[in-house]
């Protein structure tokens, strides 16, 4: 008898171990999922709030005449005079970002070159590669206090190339990071294939490399112009920010986060309306960066 039952016993409790077992995977997989789905949800109402509350505040006052209209002291609580605009806060933020990109993406460029092509596995390569990923997760107002030292005290005065370099700062390992991942994506053979060929190795960089990578990099260098276009507090320490539209880079240059910084800070409820169409324009601009970045991969894949 005992001969009989026994294996019939173990199967039963192999196949009620299973069931339990089986439930408990079944259990944990949906609670995962709903809690996946939960934060999902979570992170899309914070979005939608956001740019929900920046377009209905932020089209209260854009118009022609905030695009091109500088800031008026008068304005200052006067229903009846004629508001400001940002005229001199774009064209600032228009500079002082082109400026910085010029610098550092061949920087960046040429350091992530050198990571992914001439120094793999090498100690000096390691440590440059350190350098760059902790430069990439600084807080960005330690990088506008080593400018504030290096440019702004020598020369004595905020100015609008101290405020560029601040940024090509952020820029630069950004770009590295980028451009040596979008390298090390490349097969070796591909390498191997153009070194047989003849070529020095320098050709094989930039007219092979660079051209099956380029649209990493290229999308490299448009997220670092996003995320250094809404940068404030770098530039509280080095260009400072004017109420004037100014060309001069040896001097305090506006900016668009400056002025919305300065003007959403002043009490008043018109410059206020004033602040929330220029976090609107800032908040567009990144987004239109980051949508070209994806057009420009999708359409290169």
């Amino acid at each position: 008898m005992s001969t009989t039952t026994l294996p019939s016993l173990m199967k039963a409790r192999n196949e009620s171990a299973a069931r339990a077992l089986g439930r408990r995977r079944r259990f944990i997989d949906a609670a995962v999922k709903w809690l996946c789905l939960l934060a999902t949800v979570a992170g899309l109402f914070f979005l939608a709030s956001i740019m929900g509350t920046l377009l209905w505040r932020g089209l209260e006052s854009l118009s022609l005449n905030t695009l091109i209209s500088e800031f008026k002291p008068t304005s200052y609580g006067e229903d009846t005079a004629e508001p400001g605009g940002l005229r001199h806060a774009i064209i600032g933020s228009i500079i002082q970002t082109t400026i910085a990109t010029l610098i550092g993406t061949p920087i960046g460029l040429l350091v992530g070159t050198y990571l992914a092509e001439y120094a793999r596995g090498s100690a000096f390569g390691n440590a440059v590669r350190f350098v760059s990923d902790v430069l990439l997760s600084a807080p960005s107002i330690l990088i506008g206090l080593f400018i504030y030292q290096l440019v702004v005290l020598p020369m004595g005065a905020f100015s609008g190339i101290a405020g560029a370099l601040a940024l090509a700062i952020i820029v630069i390992p950004v770009v590295v990071r980028t451009t040596e991942d979008m390298l090390q994506l490349i097969p070796n053979t591909l390498r191997e294939a153009v070194i047989g060929l003849g070529a020095p190795k320098w050709k094989m960089i930039t007219l092979v490399c660079y051209k099956a990578a380029a649209s990493g990099i290229l999308t490299g260098i448009l997220l670092a112009v996003a995320r250094i276009a809404g940068e404030t507090a770098p530039l509280l320490l080095t260009s400072f920010g004017n109420n004037v539209t100014s060309l001069d880079l040896s001097s305090a240059m506006a900016s668009l986060p400056i002025a919305i910084y300065q003007q959403a800070n002043s009490g008043f409820p018109d410059l206020i309306r004033i602040a929330w169409s220029g976090a609107l324009l800032v908040t567009m601009g990144v987004l239109a960066i980051n949508i070209m970045a994806r057009l420009v991969l999708r359409g290169r894949n």
